[in-house]
Parts: C-alpha cells; structure tokens; sequence
C-alpha cells in the first residue's frame, strides 16, 4: 500500500465517520473485493457470504471510530473484523445443524504439493469451499488466517482435540479431491 493510498484511506475514514456517504461508498469500492473473497473462504455459497459480508459492513462502520492508523492498516483491521464475522456465522450454522463429528474419509497417499501445484488459486479456493463446514472453518482458521490450535479452540468453543482433528480430517479431504482432479 502506498502513501497515498494511506492517505487516501485516512480521509475516506474520516469522511466516513461524518456520515458521508460519499466517502462510505468509495470506502466499499475499495474493498469489498477482499472482503467478498474472505467471506467465500468460509462459506459455500454466495448467498451465505454476501449475508456475512452484510454483517460485517455493518459492523465495520459502526466502530470505524475505533479502528487507529497508527496500529496498522485499515485492510487489515477491516479483514480482521470479516474473519470474526464469518467465524460467528459458521459457529451458528455448526450449533443450528447439530455438526459433531464429521464422517471419517479413506487415507490416501499422494504427492499432493505437486499437484497442489498444478492447480489454479480459484480450484483451490473451491476445494476449501467444499469442505464440510467444520474441516473448512478450522482449515481457514489454521491454515489461511494462522491461528493456533489453541486459539480456534476458545474461538469456537471446541477442544484442542477436536481442532486437530478437524483440521487433519480437512487435509485428507482435499488431498482426495486434489488427487481426483489432477
């Protein structure tokens, strides 16, 4: 980011925080690209995530007075608050749908950087999508946004357990579809 897209981003805040609409407008121009793209890392769906994007503006600009500059960018700040929004979303969904334990997929063996490596950002991102919503939600926790095991476990109300073994479920699903695929 550039100097002048910090400023930029300053007076659009500023301006934002006036109830200019103007200034909210081209604050979501400017990112709702990104924030669409974290939404749809947790959710399967489009509709799903345009609800969880709706949240998360919602929240966005109504504590934009808190976000500081001098601790970091507003993309990051406002990524932060997308991730929160989608985590809740998910842990709903999980709670109304009574997800446990998820069933158990056949080990398969591959070289699966290889053929990682092979596949495109957007087939990879479905994939991910693809994913029964507890194995993705840990997945992106974990993998995408870096959190500990430890972390998701108080995040989402789950054991440490259980948030490995999520994630290592997750993994041995994509490799499976990976291997499919390519």
């Amino acid at each position: 980011m550039t100097k002048i897209d910090m400023i930029e981003d300053k007076l659009l805040i500023k301006h934002s925080i006036q109830g200019k609409p103007k200034a909210q407008r081209a604050l979501y121009e400017k990112y709702r690209s990104m924030w669409f793209m974290i939404c749809l890392r947790y959710v399967q769906n489009r509709e799903d995530a345009l609800d969880i994007l709706q949240n998360a503006l919602v929240k966005i600009y109504s504590k934009l007075y808190q976000f500081d500059p001098q601790k970091g960018k507003f993309s990051t700040w406002s990524s932060k608050v997308v991730v929160n929004e989608s985590i809740m979303f998910c842990r709903k969904k999980v709670k109304e749908l009574g997800l446990g334990q998820l069933h158990e997929d056949a080990l398969i063996y591959a070289k699966e950087e290889e053929k990682v490596e092979l596949l495109s950002a957007q087939e990879l991102t479905k994939l991910v999508q693809e994913l029964p919503d507890g194995y993705r939600l840990v997945f992106n926790l974990n993998v995408v946004e870096g959190y500990t095991h430890k972390e998701i476990s108080e995040l989402l109300g789950i054991s440490e357990g259980t948030s490995k073994s999520q994630l290592f479920k997750a993994k041995k699903l994509l490799k499976k579809k990976i291997q499919v695929l390519v």
